[in-house]
Formats: structure tokens, sequence, C-alpha cells
């Protein structure tokens, strides 16, 4: 059994708080529209609203970036570092630039809208269609030494 690659990096790319405070109005506003039905009625809608938007919210913020030794780990996909280029950092104009008119339909994205810089990385293994990875980051820097510090 092979022993585990150490973690080098880990980013959980969460909504932010505002949101969970419009999951509430959400849920709040529901209820003002169930109110002429009664009390009980609003609370309901209260309840499932706010749990609905909740939800939306949690899922927003349930991507994950995880770099080991050997591999990156985005969302469901497990890249082997190997097969990676150098790591581009995007910051502001930059990052919104390849999140719309210069992006590639056919790359790897796992993008926030609500996170305003980023890391493109060059896809270098000639068997995959995918051009390069756009992974949105809260630090950018550190996620791209990580890549760069390949095992």
């Amino acid at each position: 059994m092979a022993a585990p690659s150490r973690l080098l990096y880990d980013e959980r790319l969460t909504a932010p708080r505002i949101w969970w405070a419009i999951a509430v109005l959400f849920g709040l506003s529901l209820a003002l529209v169930f109110l002429p039905y009664g009390l009980i009625a609003a609370l309901i809608a209260l309840a499932i609203g706010t749990c609905l938007a909740g939800m939306y919210v949690s899922a927003q913020g349930s991507t994950r970036i995880r770099v080991t030794g050997d591999t990156l780990f985005v969302m469901d996909a497990r890249i082997p570092l190997t097969a990676l280029g150098q790591p581009e950092v995007l910051d502001g104009e930059e990052a919104r630039a390849w999140r719309t008119y210069k992006a590639d339909l056919r790359a790897f994205m796992a993008m926030r809208s609500f996170i305003p810089t980023a890391v493109r990385v060059e896809v270098i293994d000639r068997d995959d269609p995918t051009p390069y990875l756009y992974l949105s980051t809260r630090t950018p820097d550190r996620l791209a030494k990580a890549i760069s510090a390949r095992a």
C-alpha cells in the first residue's frame, strides 16, 4: 500500500457571508407572502424557503481545490501534476477576461463569480483535449506555488 501524498494546498470556495443573510431574507419574504393564509402557513414557508435558499448557497460553496505532491483535485476531477504546465496567476480584469470572452469551451473551469482572482494552468497532456484549467481561488499565489511544486 502506497503512502498518501502530503497535502500542499487545500481551499474550499465558500460563498460570501452576505449570501447566507440573503437566504434568510428569502425565507422571510416567502413567509410574508404566506402570512395571509395564517401564522402556521407563514412559519412553514419561512422554514422551507430558508432551507431551500440555504441549500443553494451551500451548494455554491461546496467546491474544493486540493493539491498533493502529485495530483490536483478539483471537484470530482483528479489531474496528475505531470499533465499540467506552469500556472498563471490571474487578477481582476485578466481573470474576468478568461471567464468571459477569452474562455475556451473545451476548458475545465471551476469558477465562482464572487471570487475575483484565479489561476490558469495549461494542460500539456497530448491525449487530453482540454486546453487549460481555470480555477477560481482566493489565494492564487499559493495555489500556483503548490501546482508548480511537483513531487
